[in-house]
């Protein structure tokens, strides 16, 4: 990774980094020594391009807010950092990238919410921040503070469309994700904010995408936006690898017993077969998930899941397995 040399001012965004610049639109500048592509005109689209430093992108999506994708992507993420791959002895390389302009949680879910602002390269990029050995990068980290709770958390992102592909544009093509001995990322997970608007759409025709997970509960209201989901994202030419139901079923800790407390699965698997995607997992509803995301300690990395009992043994096996899957398809 080039020297940080510079620490981000959370007053103005310039150069080739994404910076707050008081201007009468509040407009993210872009121009520096990475600048990203513009995006398509008339004369036709673009041609898609790589992540610098990184050589596999998966991003994980959904039709509807409030399914737990942004847990799922964060412990995906390290579960694919357990990995070896069969000609290596180290791990997988991996980074997390929050596409979710508006909303961002993965501050949060990695413990960074109250964490320094990033520092610049030399060559002015965004240099991601690290906790749990997992580099990280969101919208979150570039926002003012509030003066009372000295977080970003209440901190609104107030933009229209350019201004927001913009800022898309800036995170997807001007981070380093180099690690200190200049080793770029095996997988970055993107984390995409729901919905089928200006985010997914700017990263499905500029950015070569090896990969889609579609997170959904079994509601019918949320399968109805995950084949929304999908055919968007099918018509960007971005390769859906699975979908995976969250909050599939619940076992309380005395029995086996599987408890479809949102209903059944069922109709969760008809939609599935009728969009040709892999059902990667039907993962439990397990307390401890919503309490390590809370406290900033992802599932994935808990020390022990003895008081989730026998559902947060499968939760795990089966997270192990979503990663897994996705590591072999591409």
């Amino acid at each position: 990774m080039a020297c940080a040399t510079r620490r981000l001012s959370s007053r103005w965004f310039s150069s080739s980094c994404l910076r707050w610049h008081e201007n009468p639109l509040g407009l993210p500048r872009s121009g520096g020594p990475n600048p990203p592509p513009q995006m398509p005109r008339r004369a036709g689209p673009i041609q898609k391009r790589a992540i610098p430093n990184v050589q596999r992108v998966v991003a994980v999506a959904s039709g509807k807010g409030g399914v737990g994708k942004s847990t799922v992507a964060v412990n995906l993420a390290f579960a694919l950092s357990a990995l070896r791959p069969p000609d290596s002895t180290a791990r997988l390389r991996v980074g997390i990238l929050d596409l979710d302009i508006f909303g961002p949680s993965i501050p949060t879910l990695m413990g960074l919410q109250n964490s320094e602002e990033p520092l610049l390269t030399s060559g002015g990029a965004l240099v991601p921040l690290m906790n749990h050995g997992l580099a990280t990068m969101s919208m979150g980290f570039l926002l003012p503070r509030s003066p009372d709770s000295n977080s970003t958390n209440d901190t609104p992102v107030v933009w229209r469309g350019l201004m927001v592909q913009k800022a898309v544009q800036q995170l997807l093509f001007d981070v380093d994700w180099r690690d200190g001995h200049g080793h770029g990322l095996d997988v970055l997970v993107v984390d995409m904010p729901p919905g089928t608007g200006d985010v997914p759409l700017t990263l499905g025709q500029l950015v070569i995408v090896d990969g889609a997970v579609i997170v959904s509960t079994p509601q019918d209201v949320a399968l109805a936006d995950v084949s929304k989901g999908i055919a968007m994202l099918r018509k960007v030419a971005v390769p859906v690898t699975g979908i995976v139901l969250n909050q599939s079923h619940f076992m309380c800790p005395g029995c086996e017993t599987r408890h479809y407390l949102y209903g059944p699965p069922e109709g969760f698997r008809t939609t599935a077969s009728r969009l040709g995607v892999e059902v990667l997992a039907e993962l439990p509803l397990v307390p401890g998930v919503s309490r390590g995301g809370d406290n900033g300690l992802p599932y994935r990395l808990a020390s022990s899941t003895d008081q989730d009992g026998i559902g947060g043994s499968e939760w795990l096996r089966d997270m192990a397995g979503v990663a897994e899957k996705i590591w072999l398809s591409m």
